[in-house]
């Protein structure tokens, strides 16, 4: 699987369209999470990525969220269960670090996922909150 990482300015209108295109399908589509996701962190944000046939079928955006942690978030596969989710985490685990001052990675993870980014190395640092309407709570991974 071929990475693609990029800040919003190096992003094509392409990807960028591809991106929002899976984000809404994920989000809105599949899981029922009405807000509003243009909210200007993208601008801020690197976006690592896949394609296949043209579409994005991996994707997750990170930006400095303090001054030594990264908060990812918009995590997305196209397809689940498939291993693809556990590259792209391993991917961003590994290339943050090289792209932004962090000593630590910070995910507000839906309830559903607290196991996946377990297996990933992140520890619940939060109790249960809702987010758009959707249980969370904040995991960290120390670099």
């Amino acid at each position: 699987m071929d990475w693609i990482i990029k800040s919003f300015d190096e992003l094509s209108t392409a990807e960028l369209y591809e991106i929002l295109r899976s984000r809404g399908e994920i989000f809105v589509k599949e899981q029922h999470i009405c807000c509003t996701d243009a909210d200007g962190i993208d601008y801020k944000s690197y976006h690592i990525f896949s394609m296949q046939n043209g579409r994005v079928c991996a994707y997750l955006r990170a930006y400095q969220y303090d001054e030594k942690t990264v908060k990812i978030g918009r995590v997305l596969t196209l397809v689940h269960k498939n291993g693809l989710g556990s590259e792209l985490m391993k991917t961003a685990i590994s290339e943050i670090p090289k792209l932004m001052n962090c000593e630590k990675i910070y995910v507000a993870a839906q309830k559903q996922a607290i196991g996946f980014y377990e297996k990933c190395g992140f520890e619940v640092t939060s109790g249960e909150y809702l987010e758009e309407s959707v249980l969370h709570r904040d995991m960290i991974l120390k670099i």
